[in-house]
């Protein structure tokens, strides 16, 4: 049996939001303890609001940063781990890197980034400049902005945890033939949103029976409720801010999938390669041809439950928080790992 390894996390525990079961650190630390490893977690944006006197970003980081740091330091030097996992949380920076080297100078130091565009994320590629690895759940230019800065960079995607993600039996408070969940657009100008996405979303909300949650004025969801409006939806939209990247889908596709609703996502480059059309789900190119194949779908049960069905069974045997940990550990020892998608790296 291989010997378990003593991994630290530095990220964002979410622990004062709904996110709390939906943030990705908690799937993958998951996975690692059920590998076998030992995890310790710090939450470093939890730590700035413990220390800081007044709720201010600025502020906060001004007077506590070399605090928080300095905690680190002392977490890092007695626990003396094996591995450290960053997860870019906010005030993490170059000097919060050069720090954890110094800390644990025998650790491997990993990264791992969901975001987009890691590049108008400030100082996050130069960070991720001085780790030996980051992880992304894109193949293409984001994945590339770290390259160019000198580190090495894998594909890796989102994970599940079929626990909890998946089709629970809801009221019919939660049904709905179709759901969304996210913003229309973003709201930074740097980001330039996938125009389809509001297209479809601003005619969705003029539709009988269809459920949005984070847009157009309605309430965000979190916690186990959005695990139940998936459940109780017939059909999941995916979509995301940008839809030009190579195997780049936002966690909410994983979330529908798990969840054992039909999804119909926007395709995007090499996608097939993580779930198969008329398969695992439905890919649409155009707006017209979400609405064709949603009322198409919710007027033939059958197939649109066989599809449902598989997609859950995939996504919960191929992406579960510890298969993914899996790769992780094999990418980290042995420099790559074998997963059906490989082949598009």
């Amino acid at each position: 049996m291989p010997k378990a390894k003593r991994i630290f996390i530095v990220g964002d525990t979410k622990d004062f939001t709904g996110k709390l079961l939906l943030i990705d650190l908690r799937r993958r630390v998951k996975g690692l303890i059920r590998l076998g490893h030992d995890v310790q977690v710090f939450s470093y944006n939890t730590a700035f609001w413990q220390l800081a006197p007044i709720k201010s970003k600025l502020l906060t980081r001004k007077w506590c940063k070399p605090l928080v740091d300095e905690l680190l330091e002392k977490q890092l030097r007695n626990y003396n781990p094996d591995i450290v996992q960053i997860t870019f949380a906010n005030f993490l920076d170059v000097k919060t890197i050069e720090l954890i080297r110094q800390a644990a100078p025998n650790a491997f130091l990993y990264g791992i980034d969901g975001d987009p565009w890691p590049q108008f994320h400030k100082g996050r590629v130069e960070a991720g400049s001085k780790l030996d690895l980051v992880l992304v759940t894109n193949n293409g230019e984001w994945l590339d902005e770290y390259r160019k800065a000198g580190v090495r960079g894998a594909f890796l995607p989102n994970p599940c945890d079929p626990d909890y993600e998946y089709r629970h039996e809801v009221s019919d408070k939660w049904k709905t033939d179709i759901l969304f969940t996210g913003k229309t657009r973003q709201t930074s100008k740097r980001y330039p949103t996938d125009p389809m996405r509001h297209q479809i979303i601003s005619k969705l909300a003029k539709m009988k029976n269809v459920t949005y949650y984070g847009c157009l004025g309605s309430p965000k969801i979190g916690g186990m409720d959005y695990h139940y409006a998936i459940s109780g939806a017939r059909i999941a939209m995916s979509i995301n801010i940008a839809n030009d990247v190579s195997l780049y889908h936002s966690d909410r596709l994983t979330n529908y999938l798990a969840s054992g609703t039909l999804v119909l996502a926007k395709r995007v480059p090499d996608s097939d390669m993580l779930f198969k059309d008329g398969v695992h789900l439905k890919y649409f190119d155009t707006a017209d041809e979400f609405f064709e194949l949603s009322d198409w779908y919710l007027k033939h049960e059958d197939e649109r439950l066989k599809i449902a069905n598989a997609g859950m069974k995939h996504v919960h045997e191929e992406f579960n928080c510890e298969k993914i940990a899996k790769y992780t550990m094999d990418i980290i020892e042995k420099g790559t790992y074998d997963a059906p998608w490989c082949g598009c790296l």
